[in-house]
């Protein structure tokens, strides 16, 4: 379980009023003192989160966040951060105090927008005098089934649990699936710049890997300036080659007719986000000028080095041909603009840092703003000019 990356785990939130028992229900569905516990209002200031298993789910992350109706000085900023929360919410649990429901209900409301499976939870049955009427009325006000809990004793805690596990089954996806099958010699072509990590390799790259080992296939590892050397020493082409895309026409060069190209990049854009989209989004790159705004998003947050993909080599490629003009802003991490209108193109990384609906979450974002949104590995091969010779679904 520890083993599991954050972005493969369940995320499951926890939202309510100033002491509604959100810390001391998190730590009691934990086992352990992770949030900070107190009567005073406010006492969460940061999204806490805490990677977990839970019977019948999986590897899952909790995450405490701050109160609804926080009026600190620094509330209004706490509240907006609790908001981003629902980016990457796949179970929401809210938690009810007041008799006026306001809060709740709003935030209730937007997780039925956002498609969140959401549990709602009636807090401090300890202390209700009408527990069962209490209980009954809200659920004629949220109009679903509502779980009376004391995080204090522990009352309803265990049924809650069951309640997030059998809400969501998980979600088996592959990562190559449709690329090759059990036996299929696989290429990953992996560049070690100055960007990866010494001793050790990135994220995509690992997961890659093991599921390819997992599924039966034959995986065989090398950089641009031994592919050749790799290839020669086969009986026969790889079926399925896999690259960093900052390599691609180098790669696209040594490629076998008979072998499949793609990237690592790609793959997990149709493994976190939508792939058809962001393959719909390099179309305007027809329409660019020099005096367009593109937003680059990482999921993670780093130093930049000289060879960097996303802030240093790809803003190099687009002002090279659209012009020393283009205005480029990069974002990292939980960094993502709420208003996009302002930009003609939003490319995006892999996103190997976050869960799926974190990523679709900024897709549909873009797309109702109606702003085009593409990829890392998509644009690319598009402006490698050999999208249309590289597998993308």
């Amino acid at each position: 379980m520890q083993s599991a990356p954050s972005s493969e785990r369940v995320h499951i939130a926890i939202f309510g009023r100033c002491n509604a028992g959100k810390s001391t229900l998190t730590n009691r569905i934990i086992g352990q003192d992770v949030a900070i516990v107190s009567a005073i209002a406010g006492t969460t200031t940061d999204p806490v989160q805490k990677a977990i298993e839970i019977n019948g789910l999986g590897a899952a992350i909790i995450i405490d966040t701050p109160g609804l109706d926080d009026t600190t000085q620094l509330g209004a900023e706490r509240v907006a951060r609790s908001a981003k929360v629902l980016d990457k919410t796949d179970i929401a649990v809210i938690l009810f105090t007041a008799s006026d429901y306001n809060l709740e209900l709003q935030l209730l409301e937007e997780c039925r927008i956002r498609e969140i499976p959401t549990i709602v939870a009636l807090a401090h049955a300890d202390t209700l005098a009408e527990c069962e009427a209490t209980k009954a009325q809200l659920e004629s006000v949220v109009g679903a089934s509502v779980i009376a809990i004391s995080a204090l004793t522990g009352e309803g805690v265990e049924e809650l649990i069951k309640a997030v596990a059998a809400i969501r089954p998980r979600e088996e996806r592959l990562i190559t699936e449709g690329f090759c099958e059990a036996g299929d010699i696989v290429f990953l072509v992996m560049p070690q710049d100055k960007s990866a990590p010494k001793g050790r390799l990135i994220q995509p790259q690992v997961q890659t890997i093991r599921e390819l080992l997992d599924r039966g296939c034959v995986p065989i590892c090398c950089t641009p300036a031994t592919m050749a050397t790799a290839l020669a020493g086969l009986a026969s082409p790889p079926k399925l080659i896999i690259t960093d895309s900052q390599a691609f026409n180098e790669v696209y060069a040594m490629k076998p007719e008979a072998s499949v190209l793609t990237s690592f990049s790609i793959l997990f854009a149709r493994y976190k986000g939508d792939i058809a989209l962001f393959t719909e989004g390099v179309k305007v790159l027809k329409s660019l000028s020099p005096t367009s705004r593109i937003l680059i998003a990482e999921a993670c947050t780093h130093t930049p080095q000289n060879e960097d993909i996303g802030r240093v080599k790809l803003p190099a490629i687009l002002r090279k041909r659209y012009g020393s003009e283009l205005q480029i802003d990069i974002v990292g991490g939980a960094d993502y603009p709420e208003d996009l209108s302002c930009y003609d193109l939003v490319i995006h990384c892999g996103a190997c840092m976050f869960n799926r609906k974190h990523v679709l979450s900024r897709i549909e974002r873009a797309r109702k703003q109606g702003v085009a949104i593409t990829n890392y590995g998509v644009i690319l091969a598009a402006l490698g000019g050999i999208l249309d010779r590289v597998k993308t679904n």
